[in-house]
């Protein structure tokens, strides 16, 4: 499936590319958030015509996300869990629980931009996590996971 992306897409391309990728991927993913175009000769110029809309609306994301990197430099969260004596939890700290511990102390962060490469933690401790607030713009936060008492 050949599409036009409308945004820069993580691991795909940017504005304007022409991409060819898994109609699965395309048809689920990339048309209904509004993130691609097919393409064909009406679509080619309807995004030429508003090609600048388009990249003005890119840098405002841009700056947003850049902005709120900015607020979350250094910042910390503590999330208690339950715990063996040993330190290993009773289940997870998943991307839901970091991203609603962040916004209960003021950081707007959903689940989806909680970055956790080596899947959920299952130990006590302290561990940095990646924020995935743009595909350009990424931070990282510590969180703290401690047993409850």
């Amino acid at each position: 499936m050949e599409l036009i992306l409308l945004e820069k897409v993580r691991n795909l391309g940017n504005l304007g590319d022409k991409v060819v990728v898994k109609p699965g991927y395309g048809r689920n993913y990339l048309l209904p958030q509004g993130k691609a175009v097919r393409v064909n000769a009406e679509n080619l110029a309807a995004f030429e015509q508003r090609r600048a809309e388009y990249e003005a609306k890119a840098d405002k994301q841009l700056s947003d996300a850049q902005s709120r990197m900015a607020k979350l430099a250094d910042v910390s969260v503590t999330i208690e869990a339950h715990a063996s004596a040993e330190g290993k939890l009773y289940g997870s700290v998943g991307p839901r629980d970091i991203a609603e511990a962040l916004q209960a102390v003021g950081h707007d962060v959903n689940k989806g931009e909680v970055i956790q490469g080596e899947g959920p933690i299952r130990h006590t401790g302290e561990f940095d996590v990646v924020i995935s607030l743009h595909a350009d713009v990424e931070t990282k936060v510590k969180v703290i996971v401690v047993g409850e008492k």
